[in-house]
């Protein structure tokens, strides 16, 4: 491998940029024969848990440094790249690395993930950063208008988005199968949250952790392992909605061309003030797109179905339904059913038309060296980030947002926007 490093991250970074098809190097190599002979230098922040999968998807490149905060979760990741450079500090990586680094994988806890992913990209890296990729709105509006900037390489972890059933969904809706679709409904049918008041003992902190690198930018608290689950708790997650809602919104987005809601109501328990709900109703509208109709959206966490969901004898299965003027079409990662079933025994669908995904982390790392594209780049992503967040300030705040996507304010509530970013514990930025 060349130590010309310089010269060649020049290169890489202006590839990304452009989208260069055959670029001639100083060394008479063309582009095409770079990528299938070189590799990138790879850091991986996060390496346990989540970071695991990400860090087998690309580990036909260089491992140069891994991260992470919880050396017990790390352990196996940290042994099986002996030569990798061991941090728990991302940003003591940067300082002693900097040179050394094409690209990241960022699978921390959700309230770093912008942190981190930003700090990197400043730094001209390309990254693959897990959903959501941001803990707070004002956090995923910056972290797209920072990779513009930068002109790096970005890829959100919505790899469902790479599946064929997803194509075959997103044609079926375009292709009018349904009729104009006014309304798109989620069910996720797990519950956990509630968890109520922070703990009142303190254990001591386990050696194998460093509690106040977890915590980040996040203010401070006294370590319990309550907490591991970053997801059910406001200061470090989003709830269920902040896990899983980038995956099951970016389909509707896909499929029916959404932009920024208009506005956002939600319902559920009262709000406790640490702890996110075990249920939760949004409804968000958007406005007609061109000929497209406007668009109700719904998500539904909890045991308890929305009421298309109550009337309807869905297969288990489905957790999205997309309606119709002329039916309805259910959906899951893996599976898709035009409904009701009797009403289209006949129907062919339409011939493929989206090409098939190389496979989500390959685009990115394609991305990362020859400036081709990819699918959930962060000026895509970062807009359906915004939206599933707006749910949880809708809920938190007690109001129907009236929501100001340019202005990124909501109009009709200022108290509401208090909850549209967060202060961050001294020595960290964004």
């Amino acid at each position: 491998m060349s130590r010309n490093r310089l010269t060649r991250r020049d290169w890489l970074k202006a590839a990304a940029a452009s989208g260069a098809g055959i670029v001639i190097l100083s060394n008479s190599r063309s582009a095409r024969s770079y990528q299938a002979n070189e590799k990138l230098d790879v850091a991986i922040i996060g390496a346990g848990g989540r970071g695991r999968s990400n860090l087998d998807a690309v580990a036909g490149e260089n491992i140069v440094a891994l991260c992470d905060v919880n050396e017990q979760k790390a352990a196996d990741a940290f042994a099986k790249y002996p030569e990798a450079k061991k941090f728990r500090d991302y940003r003591k990586l940067f300082d002693e690395l900097d040179r050394q680094i094409d690209a990241v994988v960022v699978s921390t806890t959700n309230h770093s993930h912008a942190p981190a992913t930003v700090m990197a990209m400043r730094r001209g890296k390309h990254v693959y950063c897990e959903k959501p990729g941001a803990h707070s709105i004002w956090e995923a509006r910056n972290v797209a208008r920072i990779a513009a900037e930068q002109k790096v390489a970005t890829q959100l972890g919505t790899q469902m988005h790479a599946t064929d059933n997803y194509r075959r969904i997103v044609e079926l809706i375009r292709g009018g199968a349904i009729g104009d679709v006014r309304e798109c409904h989620i069910w996720l049918r797990s519950g956990r949250g509630a968890l109520g008041d922070r703990p009142a003992d303190s254990p001591p902190v386990p050696a194998w952790l460093d509690w106040d690198l977890w915590l980040g930018p996040a203010p401070h608290r006294p370590y319990h392992p309550v907490y591991a689950n970053g997801h059910l708790w406001w200061d470090f997650g989003g709830g269920e909605l902040g896990n899983m809602g980038c995956h099951y919104l970016d389909l509707p987005y896909w499929a029916l061309e959404l932009g920024a809601p208009l506005s956002i109501a939600a319902e559920g328990p009262p709000p406790h003030p640490e702890s996110t709900p075990s249920r939760l109703h949004v409804r968000y509208q958007f406005p007609a797109r061109g000929a497209l109709s406007p668009v109700t959206l719904t998500w539904t966490h909890g045991s308890e179905p929305s009421p298309i969901f109550a009337q309807h004898a869905f297969p288990a299965w489905a957790w999205s339904v997309f309606v119709g003027s002329r039916g309805m079409l259910l959906a899951s990662y893996t599976q898709r059913m035009l409904w009701p079933e009797n009403e289209f025994a006949d129907y062919q669908p339409p011939e493929p038309s989206l090409p098939s995904s190389i496979g989500h982390h390959a685009e990115w790392l394609a991305a990362c060296k020859t400036g081709s594209a990819t699918s959930c780049h962060f000026g895509r992503s970062g807009p359906i980030t915004e939206t599933m967040l707006l749910g949880n300030v809708a809920y938190r705040s007690g109001v129907t947002l009236q929501w100001d996507a340019a202005g990124l304010e909501v109009t009709n509530a200022p108290q509401a926007d208090d909850l549209l970013r967060r202060e961050y514990r001294e020595g960290w930025t964004l």
